[in-house]
């Protein structure tokens, strides 16, 4: 399971004052019931920032600040969170501090994480963040593609285990040729961008993002999607409702595409997120709840029925 680690909540009021009582409640409940975690790591701590607006997101002023927090995260975990996600969608400015996104800055943060987690902990994971789908490439946003390029030309190899990755489906369904989604103005929701970049627009897009891991010489690296997902959002003012699906294609979509990684990506695919479990606390105003698989009382929407016949070996 996926679990964010906050640092605004865990080191949340001056640096080396750590409230471990949450993250131990749930360390010790995913273990309990035999899972494992992957922790999400991000949210930096207010102190940290010069310029810090909740709830944006931005690297840290000091890089050491936030190895000692990972340092001190990774060791009293230590074999108990198996994998560790740095940061979250980095190519947008958004999750970056609302500055410009800098695949070299990012890349920094990156190979500090890896080093303090794999000094505190060496049989951890170590997995990129997942990069956000969008084919804006302006102040406000890198395409996921051209991002993780950067990544690679910033010196990224060799500072990570595995690769992640983000697999929206939008409206198409999963199998769905990437080449003939960048032409198709019903799946790209009229979207005047490059074709290239509208191959963002499918689940199959994650191949693109392969690609580029096999042209960097680094095939030997495999993925995981750290997000993947169809959403139900009926909302007549929301910007997703585009893409919207009922909840039985929702269902559908998410079975078929575990039958097609299954099939077609089994030698470089590590795992695949899907989200979300919603919190109980979430209402019909925030665009999480028709993403996910379950209700807030935790009761099965259809895709969490299709999903367990999926991954307990039903049709």
């Amino acid at each position: 399971m996926k679990q964010r680690f906050e640092w605004r909540n865990v080191e949340r009021d001056a640096k080396g004052k750590f409230e471990w009582n949450e993250p131990d409640r749930i360390v010790n409940a995913v273990q309990a019931a035999g899972l494992k975690v992957m922790a999400r790591v991000d949210g930096h701590a207010a102190w940290s920032r010069a310029q810090s607006i909740y709830p944006d997101d931005g690297p840290p002023d000091r890089l050491s600040d936030w190895t000692d927090y990972l340092t001190a995260l990774a060791t009293r975990y230590k074999g108990r969170i198996k994998a560790y996600e740095i940061w979250n969608e980095p190519n947008l400015a958004r999750e970056w501090g609302r500055l410009q996104p800098n695949a070299a800055e990012y890349v920094a943060l990156l190979k500090a994480s890896y080093t303090a987690i794999k000094r505190a902990d060496p049989d951890a994971l170590v997995i990129t963040a997942g990069l956000s789908p969008t084919t804006d490439n302006s102040a406000e946003a890198r395409p996921d593609g051209q991002f993780l390029r950067d990544m690679y030309a910033a010196g990224a190899k060799g500072s990570f285990d595995l690769l992640g990755v983000h697999g929206a489906g939008f409206k198409a369904p999963p199998e769905t040729d990437p080449g003939v989604a960048a032409n198709d103005p019903a799946l790209t929701n009229n979207d005047p961008s490059p074709a290239d970049l509208k191959r963002s627009y499918v689940f199959r897009h994650v191949e693109d993002l392969r690609q580029i891991m096999v042209e960097q010489g680094d095939a030997d690296h495999k993925m995981a999607v750290l997000e993947m997902g169809w959403t139900a959002d009926p909302r007549l003012d929301s910007p997703y409702r585009w893409h919207s699906v009922t909840e039985d294609q929702k269902a559908d979509y998410l079975a078929r595409a575990f039958r097609y990684a299954r099939a077609n990506w089994s030698s470089w695919m590590a795992f695949m997120t899907v989200i979300y479990i919603p919190d109980p606390t979430w209402t019909a105003d925030q665009e999480q709840l028709f993403w996910s698989i379950t209700n807030q009382d935790g009761s099965p929407r259809p895709a969490y029925t299709a999903l367990k016949g999926v991954l307990t070996g039903g049709s």
